[in-house]
C-alpha cells in the first residue's frame, strides 16, 4: 500500500515515523520546498510542487498511490485544495490531518480577522510596535504601514516588499513562555499578530501576550475542503488508514 503524506508539519513527521515502521507500507512524504533547511521526515521524501491538481493527479496515478494524507500547515490552502481535486479525479482516498485551532481563555484580548489584509487594517487602533509571527510570505500585506515598527519572526528571511520599519528575527519553534516574554519586553511590543496555527510549539506567545495584557490579532484559519474527512491527531489518521487496508 503506497501512502502519500503531504507534509511539513510536526504531525506529518510523526505520522511518517509511525508508517515507515510498517514494512507492508510504502510511504512518501512531499514537502513544498519553501523552507531552506526543512526538518526531514523518516522514509522517502520528495521536495517541490506537483504542478497544480492535474500534476498531482498524474503523480498519484504514475506512482500507484493508494491513500493521501494532507498533513500540511493549516494555512496551506492551495495544496489542500489541489489535493482534494486530485483525489476526486483519481478516486484515491484522502484524509486531512489538522491539529485543532487555539481557543481563547480568560484574560485574552483577541481580535479575530479573516486575512492578513484585515490584520493590517486592525493595527493602527491597537499599537505601533508589532510582533509579527505570520511567516515570511505575508509581509507585503503590512508594507503600507510606514510608521509602525514590526518585529517579524520567521524560519527564513522574508522577501520584499515589507514594511520600512521591520526588524527580522530568524528562529524556529518550539518556543518557551520565558523566551516569548523576554522578546516582547525587550522590543517594547504593543500588539501580537499571529495565524491560528494551533499546536503547542508556538502557543507560548499567546500566554506571554495574555500575561503582559497585550492585544492579539488572530487570523482565522481557512476551512478544509468540503466533503473531505478530517483527523485531529496522528492516532486518528492511523485509524482512518487502518480501515482502508
Amino acid at each position: 500500500m503506497h501512502v502519500l503524506i503531504l507534509g511539513g508539519t510536526t504531525e506529518a513527521r510523526r505520522l511518517a515515523a509511525d508508517l515507515t515502521a510498517d514494512p507492508a507500507l510504502e510511504v512518501t512524504s512531499s514537502l513544498a520546498g519553501r523552507v531552506a533547511e526543512p526538518r526531514l521526515p523518516e522514509g522517502a521524501v520528495r521536495i517541490g510542487g506537483f504542478g497544480g491538481p492535474a500534476g498531482l493527479a498524474e503523480w498519484l496515478r504514475e506512482h500507484r498511490v493508494d491513500a493521501v494524507i494532507d498533513a500540511t500547515h493549516p494555512f496551506a490552502e492551495r495544496i489542500s485544495r489541489n489535493a482534494a481535486l486530485a483525489a476526486a479525479d483519481t478516486h484515491v482516498p484522502l484524509l486531512v490531518l489538522r491539529r485543532p485551532g487555539w481557543g481563547r481563555v480568560d484574560g485574552d484580548d483577541w481580535h479575530p480577522v479573516a486575512c492578513l489584509a484585515e490584520a493590517a487594517d486592525a493595527l493602527p487602533g491597537l499599537g505601533r510596535r508589532v510582533f509579527l509571527t505570520t511567516g515570511r510570505q505575508g509581509l507585503s500585506a503590512f508594507a503600507h504601514l510606514r510608521t509602525t515598527y514590526f518585529l517579524a519572526r520567521s524560519v527564513d528571511a522574508p522577501e520584499p516588499p515589507r514594511p520600512p520599519r521591520t526588524e527580522v528575527l530568524l528562529d524556529r519553534g518550539p518556543f518557551t513562555l520565558d523566551g516569548e516574554l523576554a522578546i516582547m519586553r525587550d522590543h517594547l511590543i504593543e500588539v501580537l499578530v499571529t495565524k491560528d496555527s494551533g499546536g503547542t510549539a508556538t502557543a507560548p506567545k499567546l500566554a506571554a501576550a495574555r500575561e503582559l495584557g497585550l492585544p492579539v490579532v488572530v487570523v482565522r484559519r481557512p476551512a478544509t475542503p468540503v466533503g473531505v474527512p478530517v483527523a485531529e491527531d496522528v492516532p486518528g489518521a492511523l485509524a482512518w488508514l487502518s480501515a482502508r487496508r
